[in-house]
């Protein structure tokens, strides 16, 4: 079976764990590259090891690699302020590269795979949110397919020791490019985003809430979307669950919420929590966070290549 190179723009944590995955499970992905900028770091130093050929020279030395021109998708695993540099920077040197973005930079459309992938199949940049926007954009789009969903908050909880200097650089944009995405994705008319960095030892697995405040539905609809959403996210991330049972608050005309920029709302208040258990390919178990993102930029380039090797 023909096979489409990628290169992999960042040696740290997400980048190593997502070369592992592609050479361990690529059904129509092969590695090309792996690029950092620390030449003592584990991630190319492992890569060297299983024949993958590296540069610590940045996107400029990946340009200078001898198989730069077999490259077909290249992930940028660096930070949201280095993506807005790469992405004009490769597509200067190679029009037709497509760019599967791990960074909150939103330089390309929000894509969260069970979701709205088939709409975004040719797009030359997708944008995979954040760990917390792949984790808990799944529930608000289940919602929202039952109901009109007028306000989503989210919280997402990590290990700290899950935090690497990517991770940390880019809160901010955490914040901003989740509670947008819940809006544009999910479905709400407005969507707000939490993240905490746990520091208990030993680390806990990433948890996830849920808050979604929806017209008045029917329960049982709700709970059944979730599920069958829930087992979707499972098809590329088995360590996706539901940490309980889906709770429901009927919130009466009496006695609204007060939503910020909304106003005074009624309807349904459900509330999900979730767990995301790792695949410990290269991070450890309770790296969920870490997790969630390689696989869901795995499975976006899977489907992608698919679909370009099927045309």
């Amino acid at each position: 079976m023909k096979k489409l190179k990628v290169a992999i723009v960042g040696s740290g944590n997400i980048g190593t764990d997502l070369m592992i995955k592609i050479l361990r499970h690529g059904q129509h992905l092969e590695m090309g590259a792996l690029v950092g900028i620390d030449p003592d770091s584990d991630g190319l130093a492992r890569a060297a090891r299983l024949g993958v050929a590296t540069t610590a020279e940045g996107v400029e030395g990946l340009a200078r690699l001898p198989g730069f021109g077999e490259i077909d998708f290249v992930f940028d695993a660096t930070s949201a302020a280095a993506h807005v540099k790469n992405d004009p920077f490769l597509r200067g040197l190679r029009p037709g590269l497509r760019l599967i973005d791990l960074t909150p930079a939103a330089v390309g459309p929000y894509c969260v795979p069970v979701v709205n992938l088939e709409q975004n199949l040719r797009e030359p940049n997708v944008n995979m949110v954040t760990c917390g926007g792949q984790a808990t954009i799944p529930m608000v789009a289940a919602v929202s397919r039952v109901a009109r969903v007028h306000y989503a908050e989210i919280v997402a909880s990590i290990a700290s020791r899950s935090a690497g200097p990517g991770t940390r650089a880019n809160i901010d944009e955490f914040t901003e490019t989740t509670s947008k995405a819940i809006e544009a994705i999910g479905g709400a008319r407005k969507g707000k985003a939490i993240i905490v960095l746990n520091p208990a030892e030993p680390p806990l697995i990433m948890r996830d809430t849920v808050y979604v405040l929806s017209a008045p539905a029917d329960q049982a609809r709700v709970e059944a979307s979730l599920a069958e959403m829930a087992q979707a996210v499972q098809g590329y991330v088995p360590g996706y669950r539901l940490k309980q049972r889906v709770q429901f608050d009927e919130i009466p005309d009496a006695a609204p919420l007060n939503i910020p920029g909304l106003g005074r709302l009624s309807g349904l208040k459900t509330s999900v929590f979730l767990e995301v258990e790792g695949a410990a390919h290269y991070l450890p178990a309770y790296a969920g966070n870490l997790d969630i993102m390689t696989s869901a930029a795995l499975a976006t380039a899977e489907r992608m290549a698919q679909s370009m090797l099927n045309a």
